[in-house]
């Protein structure tokens, strides 16, 4: 033991100070990722232990597109196809997605990035914990400012409330704009809930023709 540890140990301060050093751990993490590249990004995701999902993944789902894109695209995990293939929304839900955006001359890739909040999959496809969701969300908001969009399109429920830091429903959230780390931010459904749920693509379309407006300013 060092003279300031024991120093400390003798005013009855080494417990608080040792607590205080390991509490600061996360806030000097999440320091550390807003000051990487995108190739460092990618290794630290890649590498990524911060949380118990990990072991639980096949890999880490980090995001695709267009690195310059305008539009970002936000959902919430992976799901069992993501985590398989490594790309976010893939499968029938995926195709969907592709569809909506070709219907406003946009594409994976093009003038698009996606991610998700979270970059592993949750066990069982459930919901994510909170924290989770603070252990992981410094790589997206690191996306953000790498990218630079000019629009957020937050996918589903659950990406909606955690991005915007409320309970509200989808209901009440669309159809205005929001804010996320300083970007214009639209909420709209999830590809997989309009898939089971046929009536609402036409709501789905009235916010990408919203997102579009607010992109053109």
């Amino acid at each position: 033991m060092n003279r300031r540890n024991e120093i400390l140990n003798e005013m009855g301060l080494a417990p608080i100070w040792k607590l205080r050093s390991i509490q600061e751990q996360p806030e000097q993490k999440a320091e550390s990722i807003a000051l990487m590249d995108w190739a460092q990004l990618k290794e630290k995701v890649s590498g990524c232990t911060d949380c118990k999902l990990r072991p639980g993944c096949t890999q880490t789902v980090f995001g695709v597109g267009d690195e310059k894109a305008d539009w970002l695209l936000v959902g919430e995990a992976p799901g069992a196809e993501e985590d398989r293939l490594g790309e976010p929304f893939v499968g029938q839900a995926g195709k969907l997605l592709d569809n909506m955006l070709a219907a406003i001359d946009l594409g994976r890739g093009s003038n698009v990035y996606i991610a998700n909040v979270l970059k592993c999959r949750p066990p069982g496809n459930r919901n994510p914990e909170p924290d989770e969701v603070a252990k992981c969300s410094p790589h997206l908001l690191r996306q953000i400012g790498l990218i630079q969009p000019k629009l957020i399109l937050a996918m589903g429920r659950f990406a909606a409330q955690t991005l915007l830091g409320t309970d509200a429903t989808i209901a009440s959230l669309r159809g205005r704009l929001h804010r996320y780390a300083g970007v214009p931010l639209i909420v709209t459904y999830h590809p997989a809930y309009l898939l089971r749920n046929l009536p609402d693509k036409s709501k789905a379309w009235a916010d990408l023709l919203f997102a579009k407006k607010t992109i053109a300013g």
